[in-house]
């Protein structure tokens, strides 16, 4: 796994913007390379940020967005449209807006699907839609993502991996249904650390004061079992796109420039 890198930006919009044109580079180098990219997208106000801030911006036209597969870390279990699902939100802010292929855009199930209220179900068939898009080369039971981006909740957790509790003790499978989270919705679906992990790079997404003590706690070397953060590691690359309040209770040494 790889060592974290920081980029800390003056505030959440620069963050946004800063980071989509980081991904717009990261999606052509990588279809320019293999003809294809694959891209894990998160919700919160982070996440939805980046993707306007995508939107909005002129060199999007540089993406394929018929050769580009879109994934999520987490959803919450909730009917199709509901707003507060991420799929519906990243529609609004940016999927609607451009040329992509429906059927390279995986949403994760919702809670009137053909699993009904079954989330452990529904979780069972998103591990197998990942299984199937796998390669042998990928060397195991989901894509090699291009790129997979979380954003980093107040108490640590990242997609729907909340400390302590058992999804991000999950070793074994590489997707959960999640009961009881902390923040409501309480039923989710998500990615677990062994999928998360097997991303080129990820992408850890923080803006705020209220994500200062997080950023701090899950950066000083605290356990990914009681900080899900930590434990979030790209293969070739772990990076950290930090607003400056949400940096605020970091070390100035912790600060290095991330390499391009």
């Amino acid at each position: 796994m790889s060592t974290p890198q920081l980029v800390v930006h003056r505030d959440k919009e620069l963050m946004a913007q800063a980071a989509a044109a980081r991904l717009i580079t990261k999606i052509v180098d990588a279809q320019a390379s293999r003809g294809e990219a694959s891209v894990v997208l998160t919700g919160g106000r982070n996440g939805n940020g980046l993707l306007a801030a995508l939107a909005a911006a002129p060199a999007r036209d540089a993406i394929d967005w018929g050769r580009l597969d879109l994934w999520w870390g987490d959803e919450r279990f909730l009917p199709e449209g509901d707003p507060e699902r991420n799929v519906t939100q990243a529609r609004e802010a940016l999927l609607d807006q451009v040329p992509v292929d429906p059927k390279r855009v995986h949403a994760m199930p919702a809670s009137d699907g053909p699993w009904g209220t079954d989330v452990d179900g529904a979780a069972e068939a998103y591990a197998a839609e990942l299984a199937a898009a796998a390669d042998p080369e990928n060397h195991g039971p989901v894509p090699t993502f291009d790129v997979l981006m979380l954003g980093v909740g107040p108490d640590t957790h990242v997609a729907s991996l909340f400390p302590e509790l058992p999804a991000v003790r999950e070793t074994e499978r590489t997707v959960v249904g999640v009961h009881g989270a902390p923040k409501p919705p309480p039923t989710r679906v998500s990615l677990t650390l062994p999928a998360i992990r097997s991303a080129r790079e990820v992408w850890l997404l923080a803006a705020g004061e209220d994500k200062a003590e997080a950023v701090a706690i899950a950066l000083s070397g605290a356990g990914e079992i009681q900080a899900p953060a930590a434990g979030a590691q790209g293969r070739q690359r772990t990076l950290w796109l930090l607003d400056s309040t949400a940096a605020s209770q970091l070390p100035r040494s912790l600060y290095p420039p991330a390499s391009a």
